[in-house]
């Protein structure tokens, strides 16, 4: 019978004198993970090779002091709405809202102090086969600019299937807009060296076309006969030379009618590691660390450039302002429901 286990410590204080807590979530397999509620970050992934020798799967930092300054997202929960929204305005129940600008042009990530600077309220669960890290917390009304008090609520679960279940909750007492997600980056290679030697598997048929400011312009294309084309399995690197400086696009994938269902997967031949994505969401965020450069990460690993991969679920960028896309609408009476699990094999 596998065990769970989930163990809290701490990971320090903030400024104002609050505590951080890190939690280590653990099964017989060999799988380990750990989370700390200042901004749901995962920190480490633990999962063993071919060869039973235990490996981290995730960038990220030593200490809390390093999380609390500059960096890309690492393990982050981003929000209110993730990834970009285009010039920080967008219209709704005839009002226009305006965001921080924090990308070029874009609002990005849910601006300047996102879900991902916060510290959530945090609980544990445990049970036979499972344990879970229950993370709270209530963004008050105009927060980054957003309408309505939204009450988020994120679980981390670990299963006996090396699974890592993240469900994502909110409700709203106005019309608000909502898209959660993960901002991980993996490298199953014990986080050494590129991703260019990953095999990558996206279950899409097309993407959200983009411009010069990685905002979409609305078109959908196929990735038929384009380096974007990740339908069958192929190294990162095989033709991430032709799209400098590498991917960034929202894949529009298949069989979206909002049942859990595998999307992505990764394998990395030279450990026997890989890792199935399986969603809700409508779209994923292909991301391959294109401007991470000498970040000095865990153990003083140096991070640069394609140093891992981001498989970000969400509902597409810039949804408020495109019609045509799935919408982000939140109102009050309703529920924002969403499950991603990524499966760790060996």
């Amino acid at each position: 019978m596998i065990s769970m286990e989930i163990e809290k410590n701490s990971f320090g204080q903030l400024s104002d004198g609050r505590e951080v807590s890190m939690f280590n979530l653990r099964n017989d397999a060999g799988m380990e993970v750990d989370i700390t509620n200042y901004g749901g970050i995962i920190t480490a992934i633990r999962i063993p090779d071919r060869n039973k020798v235990p490996g981290d799967v995730v960038l990220g930092f030593d200490n809390l002091e390093d999380y609390l300054g500059e960096h890309p997202y690492f393990g982050a929960i981003v929000g209110r709405s993730a990834n970009r929204i285009a010039k920080g305005r967008f219209t709704l129940e005839g009002k226009e809202y305006s965001l921080a600008v924090n990308n070029g042009p874009n609002h990005l990530h849910g601006g300047i102090r996102g879900f991902d600077k916060v510290l959530w309220t945090a609980a544990t669960e445990k049970t036979i086969d499972s344990v879970s890290l229950k993370l709270g917390y209530e963004s008050v009304h105009m927060e980054e600019g957003y309408p309505g008090n939204l009450m988020v609520e994120v679980d981390y679960t670990l299963n006996d299937s090396n699974e890592l279940i993240i469900s994502y909750r909110a409700t709203t007492d106005r019309a608000t807009i909502v898209n959660l997600t993960n901002h991980s980056y993996f490298n199953l290679n014990n986080c050494r060296g590129d991703v260019l030697d990953h095999d990558l598997m996206i279950d899409a048929d097309a993407i959200t076309e983009f411009d010069e400011h990685s905002t979409p312009t609305g078109r959908i294309l196929p990735v038929e006969g384009t380096c974007f084309d990740f339908r069958r399995a192929k190294k990162i690197g095989k033709e991430i030379g032709t799209t400098p400086p590498g991917y960034d696009m929202n894949y529009v994938l298949n069989d979206d009618d909002g049942e859990l269902r595998r999307i992505a997967a990764v394998y990395h031949e030279g450990t026997g590691r890989s890792m199935d994505v399986l969603t809700t969401q409508p779209g994923v965020q292909l991301y391959t660390s294109n401007y991470v450069d000498g970040i000095a990460g865990k153990e003083g690993v140096q991070y640069e450039k394609h140093s891992a991969v981001c498989l970000e679920t969400q509902h597409f960028p810039d949804a408020p302002n495109q019609q045509s896309f799935p919408s982000t609408v939140l109102y009050p009476g309703e529920e924002y429901d969403q499950v991603t699990i990524y499966r760790f094999k060996w």
